[in-house]
């Protein structure tokens, strides 16, 4: 059985939103296109309290996109986005979600970030993802969304060692791209034994 995961298609990480993916929305057609091609569709949501730890704003003298270290590693901070209930948190009103069964929320502990949909950045705190898609016979995932470098990096990399096939949709994901990550992304993935394809081979 295959599922596609949707990663983060909200407004804080489209044009506009507080943390903007450069081109976020420009995948959104694509998305929605591949979404009749599969039966399970899961979306996942960042979702912050107000004041998370990850939020350059929670820690005096820090800026946007600089680093600290953490109990569990270390942390880039950001601009303060998708909290909880507000308009930035919201999925993109493009994308098509009628047919989500099931909404991965991230990031609602306020000591912890969290980008993949498996594991919280802890490694060891896990989102019951695993779970429903083993009930559910799945075997293989499909990966698109935001970001390519972050939320989309993690998740594929924790569903290969959580023992499941993992694609990416190489025309359905766009990265935010701090100091050549994109590619890093890229070639961890591979390296891990991701598929790399575009949506044509899929809707071919």
């Amino acid at each position: 059985m295959k599922a596609l995961l949707i990663i983060d298609i909200q407004n804080d990480f489209c044009p506009g939103g507080a943390l903007a993916v450069p081109g976020g929305d420009t995948i959104i057609p694509v998305v929605n296109r591949l979404i009749d091609r599969f039966d399970i569709i899961i979306q996942t949501q960042d979702w912050h309290p107000a004041g998370h730890s990850s939020f350059a704003s929670s820690h005096q003298d820090k800026n946007p996109y600089e680093t600290i270290e953490m109990e569990y590693g270390t942390q880039v901070l950001w601009p303060d986005h998708c909290v909880q209930g507000t308009h930035g948190a919201d999925f993109h009103p493009s994308l098509i979600t009628q047919k989500t069964q099931v909404i991965i929320r991230k990031g609602f502990r306020k000591e912890i970030d969290s980008y993949s949909t498996f594991y919280e950045n802890d490694q060891k705190t896990a989102t019951g993802l695993t779970g429903y898609l083993n009930r559910c016979s799945v075997t293989d995932i499909y990966a698109v969304g935001l970001a390519t470098d972050f939320c989309v990096k993690w998740s594929v990399l924790d569903g290969i060692d959580e023992g499941f096939s993992m694609h990416v949709v190489k025309d359905a994901v766009q990265g935010i791209d701090l100091d050549g990550s994109v590619e890093k992304a890229w070639v961890e993935m591979a390296q891990k034994g991701a598929n790399i394809l575009t949506s044509e081979e899929i809707l071919s």
